[in-house]
């Protein structure tokens, strides 16, 4: 995993790049936030294939729970991805309200993900 800080509009953002899911649970999701923030981060962009499929199967809980952590310690984070493939209207309902509420949002594009604030 390699973590790049740039700053957009005032904001510094931790980029995150790796070619494998590197968050399996809230505890993953957490290291990282952690990792970003001591570096001066202070929103997170990361791809959707970063997050292990459990994420986006509600009932897993998994989505909850690093939400949550996200919420907890104040830190923005954008999810880029092709949400359209999930049929799950639970899921979508989620990804309506997170982006319309949240401190985490699901965008399409990196461009987007740097552009919006929470």
């Amino acid at each position: 995993m390699k973590i790049e800080i740039t700053q957009h509009n005032g904001t510094d953002i931790a980029e995150i790049n790796a070619e494998h899911t590197i968050i399996h649970n809230a505890q993953d999701a957490l290291d990282m936030l952690a990792n970003c923030a001591f570096q001066g981060a202070t929103k997170i962009i990361i791809q959707a294939r970063h997050l292990a499929p459990d994420f986006f199967d509600l009932k897993t809980g998994i989505a909850g729970e690093i939400l949550q952590k996200f919420s907890n310690y104040q830190m923005q984070l954008a999810i880029v991805g092709d949400f359209s493939q999930y049929s799950s209207q639970s899921l979508k309902d989620f990804i309506f309200e997170s982006n319309k509420v949240g401190r985490v949002i699901f965008v399409a594009t990196v461009e987007e993900a740097r552009e919006k604030r929470v």
